[in-house]
């Protein structure tokens, strides 16, 4: 079987982002958005600065994973449609690396599905982050 996929080479643009509000205009039954977006954060780390993550997956596993995590969300909660997008590759700090977009008729239950699906992305699919920092040194980012 073959799942939606998920990832967008390098970081999500914010024109991607307003575009895919955009389009829900039109969709008149729901009440409610929330979204969630990821960002590269500046860590600083044993006295180095972190410049970029470099994002990589198995793809197939980690769709499956997503898709896992997308029916589960839709038969937990009365969502009208839901977005994911993971980046892969190298994204700069302050750009955007996970974007996801719930809808409902509804505003309770986007806050609760929004929180649902970000924390299972976080701890069931397997994402993984390596930490470039400005001295081109790197580390294995440790989810938290």
């Amino acid at each position: 079987m073959e799942y939606k996929n998920v990832f967008v080479k390098g970081a999500i643009a914010s024109e991607f982002i307003a575009n895919s509000i955009a389009k829900h205009q039109s969709k008149t039954n729901i009440g409610a958005h929330n979204i969630f977006l990821g960002q590269v954060r500046a860590d600083e780390i044993d006295g180095k600065a972190v410049a970029a993550i470099e994002y990589s997956a198995y793809e197939k596993m980690a769709n499956k994973k997503f898709h896992e995590i997308r029916e589960a969300t839709f038969n937990k909660y009365n969502l009208t449609c839901m977005h994911i997008y993971h980046s892969l590759g190298v994204v700069k700090t302050g750009d955007i690396c996970l974007f996801v977009f719930v809808s409902s008729p509804r505003r309770k239950i986007v806050f609760e599905a929004l929180e649902y699906v970000v924390e299972a992305i976080k701890a069931e699919v397997p994402v993984f982050g390596k930490e470039v920092f400005d001295d081109k040194s790197h580390q294995w980012k440790v989810n938290s």
